[in-house]
């Protein structure tokens, strides 16, 4: 199975620098990138070894997942 990398790096190449800016300078900002990247490490694990899983539960991590991209994107971009 083919896995799409889903961390923010691939997500958001054209803005690696001011990601690393606030990771350095923002404690939030770090929390919430870590968090998101936990939750992704997971839900990537959770397919790419065909770990069973309730799709409920994929979903919850995935939905998680997104309000923390969101949340991240919108200290990023401000």
């Amino acid at each position: 199975m083919n896995i799409e990398h889903h961390d923010l790096a691939h997500e958001f190449p054209e803005h690696r620098e001011r990601m690393h800016s606030l990771k350095m300078d923002n404690a939030h900002f770090l929390k919430l990138f870590e968090a998101y990247h936990a939750i992704t490490k997971d839900v990537e694990r959770l397919e790419g070894e065909g770990i069973p899983v309730s799709d409920a539960t994929l979903a919850a991590l995935k939905k998680e997942r997104a309000l923390l991209k969101d949340q991240l994107y919108a200290m990023i971009i401000a």
